[in-house]
């Protein structure tokens, strides 16, 4: 693995970890590297001082996390444990999200089970469901996709 020091376009500076030098120079290149802060896709290398260890130290010189903290309970969660370019293609996922569909908020799984049984116009939909709930959409033939919710790339 590979640590990079990134740094985007419009100046915000992350770090991202690679299989290897190559495998980041073909992210690159195809444009699926971003900005986490701003979801800018110009990212670059920025510069940074490489890890020294001493000769006389045993233990190895201390790393770095790759995750990255967000504000709120459920976006805190979801980014503990991702790094920074799957919190970036998350955070796209959560604007298409808004753009495009409907928040019914709690009542996701009331209004999915409507839209099954064709008691509502079929359009996209967000919101919160239970573990139960979820079961239940399962059992009923419902598709649902639970995707980590992770703070808004412009806030």
């Amino acid at each position: 693995m590979i640590c990079y020091r990134l740094r985007c376009a419009a100046g915000h500076e992350f770090e991202g970890w690679y299989r290897d030098s190559a495998t980041f120079a073909q992210l690159q290149a195809g444009g699926f590297l971003s900005c986490p802060e701003c979801g800018h896709a110009d990212v670059q290398q920025a510069l940074m001082a490489p890890a020294i260890s001493k000769k006389c130290s045993d233990s190895p010189a201390p790393r770095q996390s790759p995750e990255s903290s967000v504000e709120g309970a459920t976006e805190k969660a979801a980014s503990a444990v991702l790094p920074d370019q799957m919190v970036a293609a998350f955070q796209k996922i959560r604007q298409a999200v808004e753009t495009g569909c409907e928040n019914v908020g709690d009542r996701f799984a009331e209004e999915a089970l409507r839209m099954h049984h064709k008691e509502a116009p079929e359009r996209g939909i967000y919101g919160q469901a239970s573990e139960e709930d979820r079961s239940m959409l399962a059992d009923e033939g419902v598709d649902v996709l639970s995707i980590p919710w992770v703070r808004r790339a412009d806030g």
